[in-house]
């Protein structure tokens, strides 16, 4: 059975639309469907001995979906052109100073933590969309399954703590919601804030390209 074509792909839908439906009673941001899922594959996979690999090839199709799941999110976004046209300028400028927080922080903590050049690359682009992620560490000689992990992980991270770091600390503008977000999150950040409402999702959806193709322009003035 383990071996099946469509195990992983079962696996996967089940056990995230149990927690999706635990979390109806379970009031805390904590408990995220992503987060509790992923841990709760995890620990199956582990007790059943079950090589990732295996899992992997049978939950191939979720990785598939990825990209049109992705490019939908510009249907919000489309819907709030005329929010970015007034807020263009703003927009930018608010990504950007994410981006580089990001950047500077990555590279402050390296020093910190005595990690090498290798490892400063590979965790460069930890706040971007794997996609792109994946090539700049590649372009630049990173380590790519610790880029992704750390995408995965700053991802997960971002949609647990968004809703609290913006009551923490009384984040109430929608675009600011969606522009820190998306920015700092990517995609799985991105999903919460479409929860959040139409206009932070948008945003947030805008921020991830912007912020992308931002990383990107300035790892090739950084790193040359």
């Amino acid at each position: 059975m383990f071996n099946s074509l469509y195990f992983g792909l079962a696996l996967s839908l089940f056990i995230y639309f149990l927690v999706d439906h635990l979390k109806k009673w379970i009031k805390t941001s904590l408990f995220n469907p992503l987060l509790i899922s992923s841990l709760l594959i995890i620990l199956i996979l582990t007790l059943l001995k079950i090589e990732y690999s295996a899992y992997n090839q049978s939950a191939q199709w979720l990785h598939f979906m990825l990209t049109p799941a992705t490019i939908v999110l510009a249907i919000p976004l489309y819907q709030q052109f005329k929010l970015l046209e007034k807020h263009a300028l703003v927009i930018f400028i608010g990504v950007l100073s994410g981006v580089i927080a990001s950047l500077v922080s990555v590279y402050l903590l390296s020093l910190a933590f005595g990690l090498d050049h290798t490892m400063l690359i590979t965790l460069l682009p930890k706040s971007i969309t794997a996609a792109i992620a994946i090539g700049v560490a590649e372009e630049y000689m990173g380590i790519v399954t610790i880029t992704v992990a750390a995408v995965i992980i700053t991802g997960i991270t971002g949609n647990v703590i968004a809703e609290p770091v913006c009551k923490f600390f009384r984040i109430e503008n929608p675009i600011a919601k969606g522009i820190a977000i998306g920015t700092s999150s990517h995609v799985v950040g991105t999903s919460k804030a479409m929860e959040m409402g139409e206009i932070e999702g948008a945003m947030s959806s805008l921020a991830i390209v912007v912020a992308g193709l931002t990383t990107v322009i300035l790892l090739s003035f950084i790193l040359i």
